[in-house]
């Protein structure tokens, strides 16, 4: 499902889908269900440092939707799955922060280091405050299954900070209120019912909950948890445009490592117009071509009874020494132990 234009980065970690796909197969779907028409291979997803395109999640939520048309707000069924443990660094940092207001504020800052497509803004009127969230950059289809995932996952959020089952004062939601089944679904997820058929979607938090000290709050960790947010945020960055163009068409032909004169073609420009568009990006073509390389490499390495001539031929090295170069370079040990290991987790 391709997106242009679109206020979310471009490639985002695996998990995500991972989480979806759990979903489906939960409900009884097959992975290929789940997976089908988005490019991904249950191989691909069983690798937790892959990352994927947005459209590529899109996709995965357009078949469950289009398999599972009769589950109540499936959106709520998948947010709640998505804990703070699943966001990383993210995660961690606000868990490290001091109370729910400097939580909530330090997420938003780096709000592109989640999973979520609704866009999200705190906003303040009067003696309250409440989370704005945008979904109009979503696909029509798709759009209530993303603000429903996004508000249960900030719920679910609020309750991991606080243990306070019920986190919100209120929730306005711009779509019509769903049957009796459906109300359950909302009241367990968001711990309350919302008001439906409003101007706009927005959660109005608790105050005496925002100036609430959290249990793991500490202000050194929070701060070196923003240091890495930010670096990450930076990384994300340099992914877009470009850059994510190149790694999509280096990691589309695992058989056929292209090289660069190969890949300026595919893309209708001179090697010299695509080495200056990367330049100014601030990557080259070799980091890319590289960390195409390393991502393969861990996929071929899961095939059992693929010799590592084969793999190393298929990522375009001539000789198997420099493979196992390059691989001891990536991970610390030789190919071959990396699969003995792999094997026993």
């Amino acid at each position: 499902m391709p997106m242009h234009n679109t206020p979310w980065p471009e490639m985002r970690r695996i998990t995500s889908v991972q989480l979806l796909a759990q979903l489906g197969t939960d409900k009884g779907l097959s992975l290929d269900q789940c997976l089908q028409g988005s490019g991904l291979t249950v191989l691909a997803l069983a690798n937790p440092q892959q990352e994927v395109q947005a459209g590529q999640e899109l996709q995965v939520i357009s078949n469950l939707l289009r398999l599972l048309p009769q589950e109540p707000a499936l959106g709520l069924q998948a947010g709640r799955r998505y804990q703070l443990a699943h966001y990383g660094i993210w995660g961690y940092a606000l868990l490290s922060s001091s109370n729910l207001r400097e939580a909530l504020e330090l997420g938003l800052r780096y709000l592109d280091l989640t999973f979520a497509f609704t866009r999200i803004a705190l906003i303040q009127q009067a003696e309250r405050e409440y989370l704005q969230l945008d979904v109009h950059a979503v696909p029509a289809s798709l759009q209530d299954f993303a603000l429903l995932r996004d508000c249960a996952a900030i719920a679910l959020i609020q309750q991991e900070l606080t243990g306070e089952p019920r986190p919100f004062v209120a929730v306005d939601l711009a779509m019509q209120s769903p049957d009796e089944a459906g109300l359950a679904v909302f009241r367990q997820a968001l711990g309350c019912t919302p008001r439906f058929a409003q101007p706009g979607n927005r959660i109005e938090l608790n105050q005496r909950l925002l100036a609430r000290p959290l249990r793991g709050g500490n202000s050194a960790t929070v701060q070196l948890c923003e240091a890495q947010c930010r670096e990450l945020l930076q990384r994300h960055r340099q992914r877009a445009g470009l850059a994510a163009k190149v790694r999509e068409h280096l990691l589309r032909q695992p058989g056929q490592m292209l090289d660069m004169p190969q890949l300026a073609g595919q893309l209708n420009m001179s090697e010299r117009t695509l080495r200056r568009k990367l330049a100014a990006e601030q990557i080259s073509f070799r980091q890319l071509q590289d960390e195409s390389r390393e991502a393969l490499a861990e996929e071929l390495l899961a095939v059992d009874g693929l010799p590592l001539e084969a793999i190393a031929q298929r990522l375009g090295y001539g000789e198997l020494s420099n493979f196992i170069h390059a691989f001891k370079r990536w991970k610390g040990v030789p190919p071959r132990q990396y699969r003995q290991r792999s094997s026993l987790l």
